[in-house]
């Protein structure tokens, strides 16, 4: 054992460092001499320290397109061609961290690689997937069979079946008795074998997008190519063949008005065409008889077209005339004309003979290259394209082509120009048109619209077939605009195919990487009209000329078709007699790479005589000019008009231009410029920028050191030529982007030369460093700012990305230039004083920091040390020396010279810059932080440093640069980052990506230290301001620091904080254990370890960050940080590095594993004190999702018991026999007003700490729980409660659901996501929105782009394909398998320690906790069988512990072991009855007796039974049977009563099995499965346990089904009951007196009441044992009725239930319970108001069952209650539908009328349902007592419904014959009862007379105008409705009529007086309710409805007049005196 250092316990007993501060990190480097690894080799000891090869540099062949390399021929003789030369040939220098790929930035378990990681899992098996689809155990034949007579079966049949029946296997051992360690160990073993080794990859990974620690390595800069698409030609066609014909192709860009490609020239004629012209053709060269090209367009649009120009051979006669023939005859007249043609062959023959080097333009077409592609795909393959006469493009089957495109550009512009994708096209051309003079701006204009000018031409009729097509990726046989062979070309003679080189449309930006030097000369016009003498067929000869005499043309120019592949001149084509020609030829010249000034191109130009006259000469010369290439050593482009010379020009004309007016020379037209031409390069030597080109010859300039030195139009003297290349430095701002971006790569080069040996100019060192810096800083932003598409999401450039990755390197010792006269020179060691930053600029020749001379000798010897050592490719020995020596005289001569080093001299130009510098470099810190980081490798590696101890590495001033850059840049994001947060995000992550390269290189405990300063800075800042931005952004440093692919070496994962456990070989844990932990110093250690002490800290640098900031941004308390989600980020942090550990084959041995586990074991403890907020994975809509896939069995997805309620019940959180709790927290109100974690995070944090347990050394874990207080051990395990429901197993079906539910939610999320990205958030997410929009026409697929394609694809595809589902469910169960393992393995650990500290057993009520609710949950067969093994050995360990402690996990452990007795997987139900007989076997060896299991069992299985939909008595029966078998088998019980006790029993639950067989049957009718629940019940009478185990079932029953006043009923008549024995057992005042107390409540209650004989006395064992019967249970009972009551809406009810409960809590003075109750109490009030008039309890109705078929429901009726608003049509539909499936739908027919049915009547073979609906009936007393809704919808038990009838026969009859009958029914119990359905026990009917309907319809009608007339506020609407049908003139049967039938004669019966005379009244009172009615709906209405107010007056007082004298007419014998009434008596 290695002694503590001392200055731990100093530092813990000095000062505690809060978590929010970073503390003061360990000497890394130190920390790794002063304690030498413990152990020699293997995995742990490379832990220790960085791998040897941990870095290379690599120099790898760039990859070259062609088979030989693009070089110029003549060899290197300028510098500057040599220079870009080099830069285009030379290897990459590539720095390779071999290990990065190791990182988390490349963390394999993201969503893409996964899948590879997750081969080969094993499948778990789970019952939820066993599951057949529905109860397919339904037996359609089954008769139902009358419930009540049924014996419960007999015993004798019922044990016949169960003895034969066959057993599961039985467990082997099961019964032997063996040491509890030797069972444990046995468990382990099994545990532990075959589990998965990676967690993580079972883990969906975390969505995030491209994680921010990601650096991806930059595409290779290679040459730019747009869209390639193939053109292949293939033949050329016309109706006469006669002459040659040549064509060529180009693009062209109409909206640009640009040619966009070169020409392409090809030759289809035949080989006897060809023959006519053989006097001229020299051999082809095979280059020239190319057939297809490859063009490429960077800028696809609309507006691109494909010109064909055709060429024939110069003849006499103008266009029209050539042509002629070829419009006239046909190919079919061949026969008819066959003299012409002979004539025309043999003139043609003739002038190819005389004329064949000449060419004349023939004819031209063009086609619309968009239409191709956008037609390809729907047109057939063979797409034919004709020009007709009208001109238009017509394809045939779609000619409406043209306009539907043309549309779809003007809407879409050119995002809809793509030419990837396109099917291949073969056109065929059939119309050209001859050539006239400005044909292509204007027409090609045309051609898009066809217009009037395209229509009057005349075409020519031919057929040119061209295939189109993408280009494939790399095609054989390519040439490229160079002519070189492009890979792969398999063989030289076959013809090849072209790459046409693009004139891109706009600027192009991509860095030069290949020599090309083209030369492009386009001659455009002539004229010669004011010209003396014949010129009229005129030809000009173009020549490229290195001298004046005619022998020095160059054979450079580029051959067309069939010809050389070089020629020495070029002529353009003729146009007939035109003395101002316009041209359209291209001539291409292949440039020399070095000019001199002799280069000229010379134009001769002749007149052709086409006539073959006596002695005229074939061509007359009759003008020259000429362009010298050079002007002032540039190169000469551009326009040019040009006057043209009549005579040779004179001796050495060359040099000069001929505008200079030359002495003695005839020009035409007076020396005017007469000749347009326009020359272009295509060049990689030449910049074509002045600027540039100044700079570059300046600095080639030091290289030759020859003065005075000529630059341009200058001379320049040795002395002001520092001056000079200052400024031209400066000057490169001004340069144009696009060739700066060409020439990036030599340019960038050039600059760091200058900085790292500067020359000596005139005897002086120049520093050239500053202005370098400023210029590279600014160039560098120009090309973020110009080219933000082609950024990374960090925001940088990838071309310059690119650059650093594989361009830069350090110039090596003799460098690029042979004898460069470069400085050597030494930087003194003095510097300033003060490191500030406004250090001294004065940055010339006299700068402090560079002198001639060392200013002391020891500064002197500090520099050579400093900057020694050997370069690899020369010996040189850099020594100090002050005078200035050409470089490379020879190695051997050891010149005394020393270079500056780039990065020194970078940070020091960083650090002291300053203004808009400074902001430049800011703005792009990643390049110059690049930049710095490969110049630090470069130098380490060529000085052999790299093993090379990392203090001594650096000199201390450029450590002092480095703290002082990341100091002050640390500031600049604390102090910016609200206003300028784009730049601060880059900023951030690039020093973050800094000092991550950093760790790499340089000595780790200074990194450390600078980030400990960065952290200072955001600490302090956050400290005034706590803002979440800022937290973020710290967040993202650290990631991208974290990302190391050596971050677990980094945090010395094998330092001393460790306990001395196994892995040290010097103590053997046997030893270390039994010490005990004696000592002080090593319990110091243990907590240490699991919590972020200082030393942790200090040890743990990096891992104590994390772990600090997620302490912090985790802490409840912490309320400013919970916003802005930085939970999820800072959960992400962590994850992202233990997912990344955990897939990382260097820790893949477990030792390893663990001491990685080592570095994050704090994460236990943080998490604990996050667990109020966690997410509530336990929750009721996880259960819900179970509950589908056979959960429901034990009502566990809806708990009925709701969380307080449980937990009041229990007293504690433990799960009730029925149900999950639905919280896991003892006090999960109280400590949750803080915000929750989102369910992902809380996922994620969750599988980071089971990751944690799963690889910590069990040992360390175990004496940390030992250390642990009981209270936090209990936290522990309600955290690993939650983990069981976090990872618990959806199921396939969940799946396939999430599945159709996915995608509505993804699009949602996507646009979400995309709208915070694209939101205010800042550059990282401005990047992402660049990234985008595509760079020009690049096909980098950007992630977010594949992304994009991703989501879109899924709208059409959403459904994932069942191989994908399986394998979700694969993952999931595997997932689920291994976090209960892990959860398992825990529990194990802390069971250990409970028994070595003997102190703990009350935590062993919260293990079994776990355990019990991880059987709950839905698990595999392979963790079922450990779990029982585990809970075997715990009761076998603690047997009292379930029998007398934990009751009430007895009862939930017998829950769940019957569940699994039932299971249909054999291997589950073996091990399940094996725990359940070793249960009663413990239970009867404690007390001979199992008395409290046998009750616990029976109770179970009632409650599996009443709550299963998908149980399977067959499996359970096998189960019952095998407990038979070992207690058959047991030998040791044998002699005891146990087997027969067992056999009792098994028997009994075997008869409560038959039973279930019955509900089964019913499953599907709620009704009548309620019914049967309800008779099981009541079968219980005697058993109250069970008793209320069923009401407990219909309660869950109902809850389900929404039945909340039923449920709410079952547990009132459970709490009734359980009053009933309460009050049997002890006497307190305040409890309810049994049953008779809830009365108000229900009237049904009464038949709990405990009267009869038989019942039991609850003090036997075994009875009223449950946890109910007692007074908390009482209490749990009633809340959650009036839960259920309030849900119903029937608050009154849940104010009589409070009443029998605040007399509980007022004995208890529960304070808290009341205050609630009270609360609970006004909001019942409050609702009851605030509802009034809105309320609804329900709908009922009468149904009656008639037929045989209906078995025990044959005649029956009842009074259904349905919910509220239900129509008939409903619940007749239901019936119907149901029983219609159960007996055919032919064979159930619904009785239509309500009238009495007549059984005889009816078809016997069928069944049916009479439904009628029925309202409440009270008699007028009730009616005192029902005043609210309320009253009148509770406790019903009285119906009503009304037949009309008239005594005929009929339903319907006139007024004065139409009789109704009421029906009263009177039911067995009042609604609402514990059943939705209730039998009817008494039918009554009244009649009445047609009078008596009268009445009752008026005094209807009356209350109806009463009720809209007084309703308020008031609905003018209703009133009117009202108004019209009570004084309307059309109402039939209205009031009138009835007043006419009844009121008009007096009756003759005197029996109908006192009826007449009501009805008289009526209508008094009803005129007087229309007239009030009619006054106030005239106060409502508006203007426009005043004649109708009038109209209803009017029909008002007609009403009112023809009622008068029926209303008056009183009946005399009603109205005698009163006297004489007395009288008479």
């Amino acid at each position: 054992m290695i002694s503590l250092p001392v200055i731990f316990f100093v530092s813990l007993i000095n000062h505690q460092v809060p978590l929010t501060e970073a503390v003061e990190p360990v000497d890394f480097e130190e920390y790794l001499i002063t304690h030498p690894p413990i152990v020699e080799s293997g995995p742990l000891r490379d832990l220790i320290e960085f791998p040897p090869d941990d870095i290379e540099v690599i120099y790898t062949p760039r990859e070259c397109r062609t088979v030989v390399q693009a070089v110029p021929e003549e060899g290197d003789t300028d510098p500057h061609v040599r220079d870009c030369v080099r830069s285009y040939t030379e290897d990459w220098a590539i720095v390779n961290r071999k290990y990065h790929k190791l990182g988390t930035g490349f963390n394999p378990n993201a969503l893409d690689k996964q899948k590879e990681r997750q081969k080969g899992l094993p499948k778990q098996v789970f019952e939820a997937d066993e599951m057949p689809e529905s109860s397919s155990y339904q037996d359609d034949q089954r008769r139902s069979m009358s419930i009540d007579d049924t014996p419960r079966g007999s015993w004798a049949c019922s044990i016949f079946d169960l003895k034969n029946s066959l057993p599961d296997a039985l467990l082997p051992h099961l019964l032997d008795r063996a040491p509890n360690e030797e069972i444990d160990r046995h468990n382990e073993d099994q545990r532990k074998a075959n589990r998965h080794r990676e967690l993580f990859a079972l883990h969906p990974a975390l969505d995030e997008e491209e994680p921010i620690e990601r650096h991806c390595v930059p595409e290779v800069p290679k040459e730019h190519f747009g869209q390639r698409l193939l053109v292949k030609c293939l033949s050329l066609k016309f109706e006469i063949e006669i002459e040659p014909i040549f064509a060529s192709l180009a693009l062209y860009d109409v909206k640009e008005k640009k040619k966009i490609s070169e020409n392409f020239f090809f030759d289809l004629n035949s080989e006897q065409t060809k023959a006519m012209l053989r006097p001229h053709i020299q051999t082809a060269a095979i280059s020239t008889l190319a057939r297809s090209a490859v063009f490429s367009i960077t800028y696809p649009s609309q507006d691109v077209f494909l010109v064909i120009k055709l060429e024939k051979v110069l003849q006499q006669g103008d266009i029209g005339e050539c042509a002629e023939p070829y419009m006239v005859f046909k190919e079919s007249d061949a026969a008819k004309n066959k003299e012409k043609l002979e004539k025309l062959r043999s003139q043609s023959e003739q002038f190819c003979q005389r004329l064949g080097r000449y060419r004349m333009p023939f004819a031209w077409t063009a086609i619309h290259l968009m239409n191709i592609v956008n037609s390809a795909g729907s047109l057939e393959r063979d797409t034919e394209l004709e020009m007709k006469r009208k001109g238009s493009w017509s394809e045939r089957r779609n000619s409406s082509i043209m306009g539907r495109r043309s549309l779809e550009r003007t809407t879409s512009g050119d995002e809809s120009c793509s030419l990837t994708g396109f099917r291949p096209a073969t056109l065929t051309i059939t119309n050209f048109f001859k050539q006239v003079l400005q044909f292509l701006d204007s027409f090609l204009a045309d051609m898009r619209r066809p217009s009037s000018v395209l229509r009057r031409l005349r075409p020519i009729t031919a057929q040119l077939k061209l295939d189109i097509s993408p280009a494939p990726e790399n095609p054989h046989y390519c040439l490229t605009p160079d002519l070189l062979q492009v890979k792969p070309y398999p063989d030289s003679r076959v013809r090849p195919t072209r790459e046409i080189l693009e004139f891109p449309a706009r600027d192009v930006y991509v860095p030069n990487t290949t020599y090309r030097n083209l030369l492009y000369v386009n001659p455009q016009s002539l004229n010669f009209a004011n010209r003396q003498g014949s010129a009229r067929n005129i030809t000009v000869k173009v020549q490229f000329m290195n001298g004046e005499d005619p022998n020095n043309a160059m054979p450079v120019i580029f051959g067309k078709s069939s010809c050389a592949d070089f020629s020495k001149e070029a002529y353009t084509a003729v146009v007939y007699h035109n003395r101002s020609p316009d041209f359209h030829d291209e001539i291409k010249i292949k440039l020399p790479a070095s000019l001199s000034d002799h280069h000229h191109i010379l134009f001769t130009f002749y007149h052709v005589s086409c006539q073959q006259k006596q002695n005229t000469p074939l061509e007359t010369p009759v003008g020259y000019t000429w362009i010298p290439m050079l002007q002032n050593g540039r190169l000469r482009t551009g326009h040019f008009c040009l006057p043209v010379s009549l005579e040779k020009p004179p001796q050495s004309y060359s040099v000069l231009s001929p505008d200079v007016p030359l002495p003695g020379m005839k020009w035409v037209d007076n020396h005017r410029g007469v000749f347009n031409v326009e020359v272009v390069a295509v060049s990689a030597i030449h910049t074509q920028d002045q600027y540039l080109d100044k700079f570059f010859a300046l600095v080639h300039a030091l290289d030759e050191h020859m003065f005075p030195v000529r630059i341009g139009d200058m001379r320049i003297m040795e002395n002001s030529l520092e001056a000079e290349l200052k400024s031209s430095i400066a000057a490169l701002n001004s340069s144009q982007l696009e060739p700066v971006v060409r020439f990036l790569h030599l340019l960038l080069d050039k600059l760091v030369l200058l900085v790292v040996r500067p020359p000596v100019i005139a005897g002086q060192i120049v520093n050239l460093g500053q202005a370098s810096f400023e210029v590279m800083a600014s160039i560098v932003n120009r090309l973020h700012k110009y080219l933000d598409t082609s950024q990374d999401m960090h925001g940088r450039n990838s071309l310059l990305s690119s650059y650093i990755h594989y361009v830069f390197r350090l110039p090596s010792p003799g460098g690029l230039g042979g004898s460069v006269h470069y400085a050597t020179m030494a930087r003194s060691a003095v510097r300033p004083a003060s490191l500030n930053l406004n250090r001294s600029r004065s940055l010339s020749n006299s700068n402090p920091d560079i002198s001639g001379t060392p200013t002391s000798p020891d500064d002197e010897v500090r520099s050579i040390i400093g900057s020694k050592g050997l370069d690899r490719s020369n010996s040189w020995v850099h020594t100090m020396g002050c005078k200035s020596a050409p470089w490379g005289s020879s190695p051997g001569s050891a010149p005394e010279t020393m270079q500056v080093l780039f990065h020194e001299e970078l940070a020091l130009q960083w650090v002291v810059s300053s203004g808009s510098v400074r902001e430049g470099a800011l703005q792009q810190a990643w390049f110059f932080f690049e930049l710095m980081v490969k110049s630090i490798i470069h130098h380490l590696y060529f000085t052999d440093r790299l093993e090379s101890p990392r203090k001594h590495r650096f000199p201390e001033r450029f450590m002092d640069d480095i703290t002082a850059l990341v100091s002050t840049i640390a500031g600049d994001v604390v102090s910016r980052f609200q206003k300028d947060l784009e730049l601060v995000e880059r900023l951030n992550t690039s020093l973050a990506f800094f000092l991550n390269d950093l760790l790499s290189v340089m000595d780790r405990g200074f990194v450390f230290t600078l980030i400990r300063a960065y952290w200072k800075q955001v600490s302090t800042k956050l400290y005034t301001l706590q803002n979440p931005t800022l937290e973020s952004l710290r967040l993202d440093f650290l990631r991208i620091v974290c990302s190391h692919e050596h971050y677990v070496t980094l945090n010395l994962p094998c330092s001393l904080l460790t306990p001395p456990a196994s892995p040290s070989p010097s103590v053997s844990s046997a030893t270390s254990q039994s010490s005990g932990f004696s000592t002080h110093v090593q319990d110091q250690k243990i907590a240490n370890m699991f919590e972020l002490s200082v030393p942790f800290r200090e040890q743990h640098f990096l891992a104590g960050l994390v772990l600090s900031e997620l302490s912090v941004i985790l802490d409840p308390d912490n309320e400013g940080l919970v916003m802005f989600g930085l939970h999820k980020k800072v959960v992400s942090v962590v994850h992202n590095l233990l997912s990344s550990h955990d897939s990382d084959p260097r820790y893949a041995d477990p030792e390893v594993k663990a001491r990685v586990a080592m570095l994050y074991l704090p994460l236990i403890g943080i998490v604990m004190e996050t667990l109020p907020q966690l997410h509530d994975f336990t929750g009721a809509p996880q259960g819900a999702a179970v509950g589908s896939s056979g959960e429901e069995a034990e009502g566990e997805g809806n708990s009925m018991i709701s969380q307080t309620v449980a937990m009041a019940i229990a007293g504690t959180s433990t799960s009730s026999p029925m149900s999950r709790p639905s919280s896991f927290l003892l006090n999960s109100q109280a400590s949750r007003q803080h915000g929750s974690f989102s369910a992902e995070s809380s996922r994620s944090l969750l599988i980071c700490l089971l990751w944690v347990l799963k690889n910590a050394d069990e040992l360390v874990l175990q004496k940390w729980f030992t250390d642990l207080s009981v209270s936090q051990l209990n936290r522990l395990l309600d955290l690993l409660y939650l983990c069981v429901s976090c990872f618990e197993y959806k199921g396939k079906k969940a799946f396939e659901r999430m599945n159709s539910l996915t995608f509505k939610k993804s699009k949602d999320m996507k646009a979400k996501l995309e709208e915070a990205i694209l939101g205010s958030i800042g550059a990282r997410q401005e990047m992402v929105r660049r990234s985008r929009g595509h760079a020009f026409g690049s096909q980098e697929n950007l992630r977010w782009r594949k992304d994009m394609t991703h989501w879109r694809q899924n709208s059409e595809k959403m459904d994932k394909t069942r191989a994908e589902l399986e394998h979700e469910a694969l993952i999931d169960g595997n997932l689920a398998t291994e976090a209960n393992l892990i959860i398992l393995d825990t529990l194990e650990i802390i069971v250990q320690t409970v028994s070595v500290t003997e102190s703990k057993e009350s935590i062993l009520g919260g293990v079994l906790k776990v355990l019990l609710h991880s059987m709950a949950c839905n698990q595999s067969a392979l963790y079922l069988q450990h779990c029982f093994a585990t809970q075997r050995a715990l009761v076998s360990k603690f047997p009292e512990l379930l029998f007398e402690e934990e009751t009430e996990q007895c009862a939930d452990l017998c829950l769940r072991l019957l569940r699994s007795c039932s299971s249909s997987i054999s291997t589950i139900r073996a091990h399940a009855s094996a725990s359940l007989y070793l249960l009663m076997r413990q239970n009867f060896e404690i007390g001979n007796n199992f008395a409290r299991v046998k009750m616990q069992v029976t109770m179970s299985l009632s409650s599996l039974v009443g709550t299963s939909q998908n149980f399977n008595e067959e499996f359970l029966r096998r189960s019952l049977k095998t407990i038979l078998t070992y207690a058959e088998e047991d030998l040791e019980l044998r002699e005891t009563t146990f087997p027969d006790q067992v056999q009792d029993l098994v028997f009994n639950l075997h008869m409560i099995l038959s039973d279930t067989v019955k509900m089964k049957e019913h499953q599907e009718d709620p009704e009548m499965l309620i019914d049967l629940m309800y008779r099981i019940a009541k079968g219980y009478q005697t058993s109250p346990d069970l008793r209320l185990t069923w009401l407990q079932n219909m309660a869950g029953k109902h809850s389900e089904r929404n039945n909340h006043a039923e449920a709410a009923q079952c547990l009132v008549h459970s709490a009734a009951l359980v009053a009933e024995y309460l009050s049997m057992l002890e006497d307190r005042k305040y409890l309810p007196v049994g049953c008779v107390t809830f009365q108000n409540i229900s009237s049904n209650v009464l038949e709990e009441s405990a009267v009869s004989d038989d019942v039991v006395s609850p003090d036997e064992e075994g009875i009223c044992s449950g946890k109910y019967f007692t007074e908390i249970g009482l209490v749990g009972l009633l809340e959650q009725a009036a839960a259920s009551f309030s849900m119903a809406g029937m608050y009154e009810a849940v104010n009589e239930v409070y009443k029998v409960l605040i007399p509980i809590h007022e004995a208890n003075r529960d304070a808290k319970k009341l205050a609630t109750i009270h609360g609970k109490l006004q909001e019942a009030f409050g609702k009851i108001v605030h509802q009034d008039g809105k309320r609804m309890f329900g709908t009922y109705f009468r149904v009656g069952f008639y037929g045989s078929k209906f078995g025990d429901l044959d005649e029956q009726e009842f009074v259904y209650k349905e919910p509220a608003i239900t129509k008939l049509a409903e619940i007749s539909h239901r019936l119907e539908g149901f029983y219609g499936e159960r007996f055919g739908e032919d064979q159930v027919e619904v009785i239509k009328d309500s009238n009495p049915v007549d059984k005889c009547k009816l078809d016997p073979n069928k069944a049916f349902i009479q439904i009628t609906y029925v309202e409440p009936y009270f008699d007028t007393y009730e009616m005192k007592d029902r005043i609210t809704y309320f009253d009148k919808n509770y406790n019903l038990r009285r119906f009503v419904y009304c037949t009309p009838f008239t005594l005929d026969g009929r339903a319907h009859g006139d007024l004065h014959e139409q009789f109704k009958r009421k029906t009263i029914l009177t039911t067995s119990h009042a609604f609402p009862y514990i059943k939705t359905r209730i039998n009817i026990i008494h039918k009554e009917e009244i009649i009445s007379t047609p009078i008596e309907v009268a009445i009752e319809d008026m005094q209807k009608k009356t209350q109806e105008l009463a009720f809209a007339t007084h309703q308020d506020p008031a609905d003018a609407k209703m009133l009117q409705m009202v108004l019209q049908g009570s004084v309307g003139t059309t109402v039939n049967q209205g009031p009138l009529e009835v007043a006419q039938v009844f009121l008009s004669e007096i009756p003759s019966d005197p029996k109908l007086y006192r009826h007449h005379n009501k009805l008289r009244l009526c209508f008094k009172d009803f005129t007087k309710r229309c007239e009030d009615a009619l006054r106030k709906n005239k106060s409502l209405i508006g203007p426009d409805q005043k004649e109708y107010q009038r109209e209803l007056e009017r029909n008002y007082h007609r009403l009112k007049e023809a009622l008068q004298p029926l209303i008056n007419r009183k009946i005399p014998q009603l109205y005698k005196p009163v006297l004489q009434v007395n009288s008479h008596r």
